[in-house]
């Protein structure tokens, strides 16, 4: 009978193991590695195909910056140097996301400059209010005169709503304020955004059925598509990828 009781003890404590005395918030964050099988982002035509929304990129951007702000603690309990190398790697293994909204945009200003060179005549209204469509989705909601009203909304809330803005601030998360590549990176930015800017006016006040005022639009295009590649390599510097 002693014996079927004391069996009948160890099986109850195997089943309901007690909790180790010294439990850290810690347990509820583990180190597990990302998977190393993402895909890249498929683009379609670069007309009506491509579209990312600033919502998939909030919805991206957004993971690092609660770990950020969750792992040091935990670091700091189990004796680790801390989260920012982990987080380094993710961050490279995720930058071909991060630098898909680039390529996109990049892609729509060049069927932006097709559609402005294409031909030499021939050009309606229909294909002014295409250029300023396609101007409009690259510049991702960082010119705030086209933005629409709940997004000029979120930004007077003080939700950053341009795209540019966030993966800047995703990419450079992990460096110091001062550091040289964040630096750099935030002038690349602002000179991205004049460019955008110039561009959008441009193509509000053009009128493309005349060939200068093409002329000038497509130099404009081609001018905001070298921004994009100089801000693209500030980003992958601020990766080191």
């Amino acid at each position: 009978m002693a014996a079927s009781l004391i069996h009948s003890s160890v099986a109850k404590a195997l089943a309901f193991p007690p909790k180790p005395p010294n439990a850290t918030l810690c347990n509820t964050y583990p180190l597990v590695e990302a998977s190393q099988d993402h895909q890249s982002p498929q683009f379609g035509s670069p007309l009506p195909g491509i579209t990312i929304s600033r919502r998939e990129i909030v919805l991206l951007l957004s993971p690092f910056g609660s770990l950020v702000s969750s792992f040091p603690a935990c670091a700091f309990n189990i004796g680790i140097s801390g989260p920012k190398d982990w987080l380094r790697a993710q961050k490279k293994k995720s930058a071909k996301f991060l630098l898909a909204p680039i390529d996109a945009s990049r892609e729509i200003l060049r069927a932006a400059f097709l559609l402005l060179t294409v031909k030499d005549s021939g050009y309606e209204r229909k294909d002014s209010e295409e250029v300023r469509r396609l101007v409009r989705s690259a510049a991702r909601d960082c010119v705030p005169q086209e933005r629409n009203p709940f997004v000029a909304f979120q930004a007077k809330t003080g939700v950053e709503v341009c795209t540019f803005t966030l993966i800047v601030k995703n990419a450079s998360s992990l460096l110091d304020d001062k550091d040289p590549t964040k630096l750099e990176a935030e002038a690349i930015l602002n000179d991205l955004l004049r460019s955008f800017t110039l561009l959008n006016d441009m193509a509000i006040e053009s009128d493309i059925k005349a060939v200068l005022n093409r002329q000038k639009l497509s130099g404009a295009v081609m001018d905001a598509i070298s921004s994009l590649n100089k801000f693209e390599q500030g980003i992958r510097d601020c990766l080191e990828v």
